[in-house]
């Protein structure tokens, strides 16, 4: 079948046999045509002059659509700070949440299957399964390690002729229909430059080409559908990939633009420019829904506007940090000043006790070591800071980098500060591996026992060698040093405590990636040419100590379902390069302590 017959056998599916004119208004076709291919179909048996016949129900078959595909499992982490307590597809939008709305759309148009794809705060979808009937959840446990490729995975039991839609789509006119001819994209044709994914056309309208960012074209805005062949092409691109992972963060518009020759093709179907809203921030939600310049719903947002006594709609401009492996934070503006937002990270209420965190940071303000703490809740575990402006981290190539660095360090240690908690890395690296073996899993590292025994033997060396706890930061990676033209500061105190200094010079040293004379340089430049060998090696043991306190400590964070990426293995490849070492080195015989 044509796409001008499906046209107007559809047309007379939904409207009847009207006037050859009021179905040329309808289609866009010639009354000529229409008249010729109606006369085809009569003889057919396709219409009669009711209308469709069975016959004709029957040619339309394979063109219906057999269900939709949410997509809900992501953090939606630019839509700060409103999808760090909700999901974005639970957003109430001019009155309804977003999610809901696309399923009644769905639901008006004819399709009643729908299957939504859920991971961040899944839970709070689960209603939707009792409220609407015909909804079925799949459940993606690897969104917070995966793109939507992973999400579309594992939905291809139900891909067919099918609908793939975002859950935080807003489409101000339903566009959803029970009956689609082919493939395609929806779109909107911009003059402006933008970030937007691009599609070419070719001489038929289908997509000839993909590209990231572009001027005057057509940017990929909303929902799409796939036939029966496409999904069954695209489905098979994508279990040819998933051993190998080569798309795992990628979104499925990659391989489709890699692909293009290796699929059906793809109409480009364009909208108005008024027809479908996608929101990638809070600042775009305002400007299309009023009610969210003044009221948020947010409890972040409340909490703000309290703390720095303003209304949420001088609360502006919000950028996420990408930067943590603890927590989220992100970046805001209020009345022309800008500040940073931290929100706890999950399953850290288990290992950091925010109310010490609090002392520290007022103590480091104090000294000047970090001037950009404002304030924070012990109990929650929220903190505001000021930004700063012209920032950069640290380089571990630079030695007068590295003289700054140890200068702060070497200021906090010198300080006559005290607090009432310590920091014991070796001892919170056992209470963590307990926390991983009782109910987080296990541990699966087969050489775990080993590595902790050379780490133990280092640890015990240290002992009663003279040097004392100090007030420390016992978090020093590049990170969380902030360098300026005249300022260095070091933020972040989550583990800060009475520690051994070694915590600070070791942390730093892991996470450089150093060899170890490398390190003794570091050291060197940090105790002085006339430090002793045993001192040397304590230091040297502190970076061992703290690269497996960080190591024990990703392995917890990835059983909580955070993302260490490869710092996990780079902190165990630290703790073993330098235990390794020291144990040969020193000659570190096992101990029967008992310890």
């Amino acid at each position: 079948m044509t796409r001008n017959e499906f046209t107007l056998l559809y047309t007379v599916m939904k409207h009847g046999m009207d006037s050859h004119r009021t179905l040329r208004d309808l289609t866009g076709l010639s009354t000529g045509y229409i008249s010729q291919t109606l006369k085809a179909f009569a003889e057919q048996g396709l219409v009669d002059a009711e209308g469709l016949t069975e016959e004709g129900r029957l040619a339309l078959q394979p063109y219906r659509v057999d269900n939709a595909v949410i997509m809900a499992a992501g953090m939606s982490t630019r839509f700060v700070p409103l999808s760090l307590e909700k999901p974005k597809g639970l957003l109430r939008v001019k009155g309804e949440v977003l999610i809901e709305r696309q399923i009644e759309q769905l639901h008006e148009a004819g399709i009643e299957k729908i299957i939504l794809v859920l991971g961040y705060k899944k839970e709070a979808f689960f209603y939707l399964e009792d409220k609407y009937d015909g909804v079925t959840i799949v459940i993606n446990p690897e969104y917070n390690t995966k793109n939507n490729t992973h999400t579309l995975y594992l939905a291809q039991a139900y891909l067919g002729n099918s609908y793939i839609c975002s859950s935080d789509d807003y489409f101000a006119v339903n566009p959803f229909e029970a009956y689609v001819y082919q493939p395609y994209y929806a779109a909107v044709h911009v003059h402006e430059k933008t970030n937007e994914w691009y599609m070419i056309p070719d001489a038929k309208g289908n997509i000839a080409r993909v590209k990231k960012s572009g001027a005057d074209g057509f940017i990929m805005l909303g929902h799409v559908y796939w036939d029966r062949a496409f999904s069954a092409s695209m489905t098979a691109l994508l279990n040819e990939d998933h051993e190998v992972g080569n798309y795992d963060a990628a979104l499925w518009e990659q391989v489709l633009a890699e692909h293009l020759r290796d699929l059906p093709p793809m109409e480009i179907k364009e909208y108005p420019a008024d027809a479908i809203f996608e929101f990638d921030s809070l600042d775009e939600l305002r400007q299309f829904d009023s009610h969210y310049v003044n009221h948020t719903h947010s409890r972040i947002m409340a909490n703000i506007a309290r703390q720095l006594a303003c209304e949420e709609s001088d609360i502006l401009h919000f950028q996420a940090i990408k930067e943590g492996l603890t927590n989220t934070s992100f970046v805001f503006e209020v009345k022309g000043k800008r500040y940073v937002y931290r929100h706890p990270g999950e399953g850290t209420e288990a290992i950091i006790s925010r109310s010490h965190e609090k002392k520290a940071l007022e103590l480091a303000r104090s000294i000047g070591v970090d001037p950009t703490y404002l304030t924070m809740d012990e109990k929650s575990g929220w903190k505001l800071s000021t930004y700063v402006e012209g920032i950069r981290v640290p380089s571990y190539d630079s030695d007068e980098d590295s003289l700054r660095v140890i200068g702060v360090m070497k200021k906090l240690h010198g300080q006559n500060l005290s607090v009432e908690w310590s920091f014991l890395p070796w001892e919170e690296a056992g209470k963590i591996e307990a926390l991983l073996r009782a109910g987080k899993g296990g541990i699966a590292d087969p050489e775990f026992d080993r590595l902790k025994d050379m780490v133990r033997r280092c640890y015990e060396r240290c002992e009663g060698d003279g040097i004392t706890q100090r007030f420390c930061h016992c978090d020093t990676y590049a990170p969380n040093w902030m360098l300026t033209e005249t300022e260095t500061i070091l933020i972040d105190w989550e583990y800060a405590g009475n520690a051994d200094p070694g915590c600070d010079v070791g942390t730093y040293i892991m996470d450089s990636q150093w060899e170890v004379e490398d390190a003794r340089k570091f050291i060197r430049m940090y105790g002085g040419e006339e430090m002793t060998d045993a001192e040397m090696f304590h230091y040297l043991a502190y970076t061992a100590i703290l690269s497996y306190y960080w190591y024990v400590w990703a392995l917890y964070r990835e059983a909580c379902g955070a993302v260490m990426g490869e710092s996990l293995y780079r902190w165990r490849v630290m703790a073993s390069r330098y235990a390794r070492y020291l144990v040969r080195e020193y000659a570190l015989e096992p101990e029967t302590s008992g310890r």
